[in-house]
């Protein structure tokens, strides 16, 4: 069994609230994140605005925060250790304090951090971000190398065989977009988000990040964890370290990641943490694996029902 934790993109209002009213540990987490962060993540979380919750800088601790609340519920419910932990983009981090690599107030603080040096990295307006539907990943870097034209453009989450985030300058990513469209993508979608994440836009964010990073402990983990840049397990604190660095402009390799999990003898995931976007990446990557996602009080009851048998 494999946990995997969501990044960006799978926020909502009321993320975490059926948790922490209903069990104690991801109660704590709530009120130690607070602390670490000297304001009321738990408010954003639960009552938004969702203007604020989209700021990046905002979305990253709040979404960190309801994911590990998910994962200390999951733990005082008796659920097994996983064997491997992964998280998408920003839940990397949130897999590395499951996997007892990093501590929470750490990682509330270095995400918040990684937040603003990633709006802070592109003016707003100028970069962009679109999903690939049904295109191939050698079509889409052809159709990002010819519409770059002296601007940056490339995949940045391969996410599952059918589905390819691509991020750069606006301009450039638009005229991507209608490259692919004549290249018979079935869909392409331009994606409401802060920054342009993982392109090489992000440059002087992963400089930023790797200074601070420097100055906080990240001990060996006690469960391997695979990593968005290399899709390949680790539990060596200074590989990590490295990773987290170099994920700030490298596309996130999801796919890979998966397909790796699975080659190891993985067949159940559960996605601890807002939404359902993850599982809903496996059933395209593989629809033999079982996928089950916990997010509230609910759906940790079915999970329950599912693993706990």
């Amino acid at each position: 069994m494999a946990f995997v934790f969501p990044g960006q993109g799978s926020q909502y209002t009321g993320m975490g609230k059926s948790l922490a009213e209903n069990f104690s540990a991801a109660r704590e987490v709530f009120e130690a994140a607070d602390e670490a962060l000297g304001f009321s993540v738990s408010r954003l979380c639960f009552e938004g605005p969702e203007e604020a919750l989209q700021l990046t800088e905002n979305t990253q601790p709040a979404l960190l925060t309801a994911s590990v609340a998910a994962f200390r519920a999951l733990e005082a419910e008796g659920f097994p250790a996983p064997a491997y932990v992964a998280g998408h983009s920003l839940g990397e981090y949130s897999a590395l304090v499951a996997a007892g690599a990093l501590s929470l107030g750490d990682a509330v603080r270095t995400v918040r951090a990684r937040g603003e040096y990633m709006q802070e990295a592109v003016p707003i307006g100028t970069g962009a971000m679109a999903a690939v539907l049904g295109c191939s990943l050698e079509q889409i870097r052809l159709a990002c190398h010819e519409a770059s034209q002296g601007e940056v453009c490339s995949p940045a989450n391969l996410n599952s065989p059918g589905q390819v985030v691509i991020a750069g300058n606006a301009g450039a990513v638009d005229r991507a977009s209608e490259l692919l469209k004549l290249k018979g993508a079935k869909r392409v979608i331009k994606l409401n988000v802060s920054a342009p994440f993982h392109c090489g836009l992000m440059m002087p964010a992963q400089t930023r990040l790797a200074d601070f990073l420097a100055t906080i402990e990240i001990a060996d983990a006690q469960t391997p964890v695979v990593v968005n840049a290399d899709a390949e397990a680790s539990t060596s604190g200074s590989e990590l370290r490295a990773a987290l660095v170099r994920q700030v402009s490298a596309p996130v390799r999801w796919l890979e990641s998966m397909q790796f999990l699975l080659l190891q003898g993985v067949n159940r995931f559960v996605e601890v943490g807002p939404g359902k976007v993850l599982s809903g990446l496996m059933r395209q990557i593989d629809r033999g694996a079982e996928a089950v996602n916990v997010e509230d009080a609910a759906t940790l009851t079915v999970a329950r029902e599912k693993v706990l048998v």
